[in-house]
């Protein structure tokens, strides 16, 4: 009896995790890639698991690429060390559509695309696009650290305020913050006419200013 109830579970939760389909829909895992970068090494989307990856489809030859790059270049400097609820860091896995390696590489120097870039010079053959239904770049999916797109096409500064929604906040920061507040509010509070000159006054300052102190020695 044991043993059929265990085999029972490991079957439920076995097809508990293969019931998650692979697509390009948000909510699918994404499809795994695996292509070689400038150098010839074959890098696979598989292996940037655990962090918040924008798959980026794009090419050298693509006018509208080319200015949606510096968006994409400043949310990776911005994000790339910060933890999510959904991943630790960000990155990128830029696959272009280029045809030849020399524009393919130029391009990434040129726009100073310093994550993961891969590609088959397939131009729009490229398996990937293909699979990914990509049918114009700029186009690109966000992952979670499993794998499971959460958004796609997030262009201009989408990408970074998307992102903001996942970070996971220190607490002594955001109590900081709340004591910078409360600063502003007692300023306010000792410049107006109905409080000014209450001794009460200095003891609510004594107490914002050792909390600051106290949140201060916490963080070192």
């Amino acid at each position: 009896m044991k043993k059929s109830f265990l085999l029972i579970f490991v079957l439920f939760f076995s097809l508990s995790i293969y019931a998650q389909t692979i697509g390009t829909e948000i909510g699918n895992i994404a499809p795994d890639i695996k292509l070689p970068n400038t150098k010839g090494d074959s890098i696979s989307l598989s292996s940037l698991r655990g962090s918040v990856v924008l798959i980026d489809f794009w090419a050298s030859w693509c006018g509208p690429c080319r200015k949606e790059n510096p968006n994409v270049v400043s949310a990776y400097a911005r994000f790339k060390d910060m933890n999510f609820s959904i991943g630790k860091g960000f990155t990128v896995y830029g696959v272009s559509l280029d045809k030849t390696k020399e524009n393919w590489e130029k391009g990434v120097a040129d726009d100073n695309l310093t994550w993961t870039n891969v590609s088959d010079l397939q131009y729009w053959s490229s398996a990937p696009a293909k699979t990914y239904g990509v049918k114009g770049i700029p186009s690109n999916f966000l992952i979670d650290q499993n794998g499971v797109i959460i958004a796609k096409n997030l262009r201009g500064d989408a990408l970074e305020v998307t992102l903001e929604k996942y970070i996971v906040k220190d607490p002594a920061e955001e109590f900081k913050s709340a004591l910078t507040q409360l600063s502003l509010e007692y300023n306010r509070l000792a410049g107006s006419e109905q409080y000014a000159g209450r001794k009460e006054l200095k003891q609510i300052k004594k107490a914002i200013d050792s909390l600051e102190k106290l949140i201060n020695s916490m963080q070192k």
